[in-house]
């Protein structure tokens, strides 16, 4: 089989490589996942009648956890047998479980914590961009993908609330399809290569395997440690509540698909207009103001959804949740300004693994936060009224401001303003001169 995969990728796609051809692979993946939104939490309340809260965390923190310990070796294997055949491997696996959303619910969501083994096409994209995009243009680049992100979530649960409606689950499971089996053709036919064969690795170590080095390399610099906290302390709670807020509105809150649909695309346009104007605003106040900023609105928005009991004030809170998605952009905005340009590759790799560890961590800690503080669903509590009634305070939100508000406290008392860390940049080049000097040894 993998044979058959070497020979598939060997494929010269169209043009040269570009980042065009990555974004157009995380739209109609992101897509055709965002299709299965409103269908998905119909089939979570009918498959997990009694624990749909708790599973749904089980199921999204499993698959990203897997991914976390996974993204390293795919990364490593992409530097050895090229990005196409890898890309194409992921893309793959992580459209494979849609299809069996018609066959077995309880399989679906099986086989889909699973795929997070395999799934982790964002490594290899973001390597991908890494290989064409020159270093000036790579932030940029590594921006317009998250754009791009958004943007598939601007119609797509609509569109699938929409179908869902007109012609039923099975209907909408099959367009996924159709859009999953279009992107993998789109991989094998029209994406070239990116890494040349002269340039690729020729072995393969356990240490290039291990997810936890980055992490571990944190504790040799206090400075870098303190970013990592925070950007735990913040990514934690935000991929937790991402993972539940549409089930959570959906069961809980009394919205119905179509008010649902309509709050994501909402808030996916504001998270795309925000991160658009990232620069004027870093320019206007300051990356650390920018941060500061952002962790409030963060705040704000997790102290709603905890105490609301209106649906104004959940539409309140997912337009703030999208105004706060500046966070970790400012926080790269920050590494850019805060260290020299050949250290931000090790000192933004360690964020981004941090980054990975919580969206496997956030999802399943808010499902068991769910189940503890009694508000799992069943069929006798499951009138709004009674529910409303019955929660004075969401205890998972709640745990997350308490979260993000130690983080907040951290930037504001630790993190130095721009001027004063440009002093610091020796530092960080001490701490990439000790990371090379082990990757040095390693190869050696």
């Amino acid at each position: 089989m993998f044979k058959i995969l070497v020979a598939l990728a060997s494929i010269s796609g169209v043009g040269k490589p570009s980042v065009c051809h990555i974004l157009v692979v995380v739209f109609l993946e992101y897509f055709a996942w965002g299709l299965l939104t409103m269908p998905m939490i119909a089939t979570l309340k009918e498959t997990f009648p009694d624990h749909t809260f708790l599973m749904n965390g089980l199921v999204m923190g499993v698959k990203g956890i897997l991914s976390f310990l996974s993204a390293p070796l795919i990364g490593a294997l992409s530097d050895i047998y090229g990005r196409k055949l890898l890309l194409l491997i992921t893309v793959i696996f992580t459209c494979l479980p849609i299809p069996l959303m018609t066959i077995d619910n309880f399989w679906f969501f099986m086989i889909s914590s699973m795929s997070g083994v395999l799934g982790v096409s964002f490594s290899v994209a973001f390597a991908y961009v890494a290989d064409v995009a020159p270093k000036e243009e790579r932030s940029r680049s590594y921006g317009l993908m998250s754009a791009t992100f958004a943007a598939s979530l601007v119609i797509a649960p609509a569109l699938g609330n929409l179908i869902m409606d007109l012609y039923g689950i099975n209907t909408v499971v099959l367009v996924a399809t159709l859009v999953s089996t279009t992107n993998v053709t789109f991989v094998l036919f029209a994406v070239p290569e990116s890494l040349p064969r002269k340039v690729r690795s020729t072995g393969l170590s356990w240490k290039q395997a291990d997810p936890f080095v980055g992490i571990l390399r944190v504790a040799s610099d206090p400075n870098v440690l303190i970013l990592c906290i925070v950007v735990f302390m913040f990514l934690l709670p935000e991929a937790g509540e991402y993972s539940s807020v549409p089930a959570y509105l959906k069961l809980t809150m009394g919205f119905d698909f179509v008010e649902l649909s309509t709050l994501v695309a909402f808030m996916a346009i504001l998270s795309i207009t925000i991160n658009v104007t990232l620069g004027s605003i870093v320019r206007a106040i300051g990356a650390k103001r920018a941060i500061v900023l952002g962790l409030m609105l963060e705040l704000l928005q997790l102290t709603l959804y905890a105490v609301g009991v209106e649906k104004w004030q959940m539409w309140l809170a997912g337009n703030v949740a999208a105004l706060g998605s500046i966070t970790f952009p400012a926080v790269s905005a920050y590494v850019s300004l805060y260290t020299d340009g050949e250290s931000q590759g090790a000192v933004q790799g360690m964020i981004t693994g941090m980054s990975g560890l919580c969206n496997g961590l956030g999802p399943a800690l808010f499902g068991i936060l769910f189940y503890l503080s009694d508000m799992d669903l069943s069929e006798d509590r499951i009138s709004l009224g009674s529910l409303r009634r019955e929660r004075t305070v969401a205890a998972p939100f709640m745990f997350g401001a308490i979260y993000v508000l130690v983080g907040l406290l951290l930037v504001y008392v630790y993190v130095p303003d721009e001027k004063d860390s440009r002093g610091r940049k020796e530092e960080f080049s001490a701490l990439k001169y000790t990371i090379e000097m082990e990757d040095e040894v390693q190869r050696s």
